[in-house]
């Protein structure tokens, strides 16, 4: 076979190509919005109460962790809590009525010590003033007088200060003490609330990633699922044939294995990159040309519910 010959059967190989790819028309996908459920703290699988297949409702409980450092969290805090209040409390309240009494009674027996002090450092100042005593006596008097006057001044101001109540700045480091402790259990409390995964919307579950006993890192992606009446059908056209279809344009959309037509419309027509996913299985378009997904939605989304992801389906303008 010369080369002509091989020429003219490579050309009508690739018209007899083409050919088949117009009489197929343009193929595309089923596809359906997507939704993940993760995890926020680390935990075990206790409990999967779903299967896959199955549809829920959003705020149904899907699994549960068992998460022990959470609970060990919640204990500190509760006893932080408490400690801090009863801190505030007392802060609050100012000195008990024993207390009082027992400052009073201080108050009292230093008072005494300091008229005698007074009294006797009168004494010794008149009698080393005639010069009857020594400097060293007047000194050690004079010592003793002085001390017990600063004993009984700041019992005075200890007993004023406990009748009249805590600082205003103990009180509000009692608050702080106390807030910050709730922050804390409250804190706990949420991420103990967190083994409960919970669907986010309703949905209907596809896979299930963990099985029970198996550790759930946090982000880990446990459940994967499709949110309802989110069904729609992507195409990707050449730039030649991109002008066949605009936004909202009623199209039918063939279901070769239902081998059923369902009525649709055009959402969306975008560019595609050069590496981007491209749905047709032939090569109906030259490599120079710029590829477009075009998007189409069902006309009536209940009607799809139970279309099969990801099976072929072909547009007929």
């Amino acid at each position: 076979m010369n080369s002509n010959t091989l020429s003219m059967v490579l050309f009508a190989a690739v018209l007899s190509s083409c050919s088949t790819a117009v009489e197929k028309g343009i193929e595309g996908k089923i596809k359906r919005e997507a939704i993940t459920v993760t995890t926020k703290v680390p935990g075990r699988v206790a409990e999967l109460r779903i299967s896959e297949g199955d549809r829920v409702k959003r705020g149904d409980t899907l699994a549960v962790l068992d998460i022990p450092e959470v609970d060990a969290k919640i204990a500190q805090a509760q006893g932080a809590v408490r400690s801090a209040s009863a801190q505030y409390e007392m802060a609050e309240r100012g000195a008990t009525a024993n207390q009082l009494k027992q400052l009073q009674a201080k108050h009292d027996a230093l008072k005494e010590q300091y008229e005698f002090a007074r009294k006797s450092f009168s004494r010794v100042e008149a009698m080393f003033a005639d010069s009857l005593i020594s400097p060293q006596s007047y000194d050690e008097a004079m010592a003793k007088f002085q001390g017990a006057r600063a004993q009984y001044d700041a019992v005075v101001a200890e007993l004023a200060e406990a009748k009249s109540g805590v600082r205003i700045e103990n009180k509000l480091m009692a608050l702080g003490q106390q807030e910050r402790a709730s922050g804390a259990l409250r804190e706990a409390e949420v991420a103990s609330d967190e083994r409960y995964i919970v669907a986010p919307a309703d949905m209907t579950i596809e896979t299930i990633s963990l099985h029970v006993g198996e550790l759930a890192t946090p982000g880990y992606s446990i459940f994967n699922g499709y949110l309802p009446n989110t069904t729609w059908f992507r195409f990707t056209l050449p730039e030649s044939q991109v002008g066949r279809v605009r936004p909202g344009q009623q199209i039918q959309v063939f279901i070769p294995y239902l081998d059923e037509t369902i009525e649709a419309k055009v959402a969306a027509v975008k560019q595609l990159a050069k590496y981007a996913d491209v749905s047709t299985a032939y090569p109906d378009y030259q490599l120079e040309e710029a590829v477009y997904e075009v998007k189409v939605r069902p006309v009536a989304p209940s009607e799809t519910e139970t279309l099969l992801n990801n099976a072929t389906v072909i547009l007929s303008y």
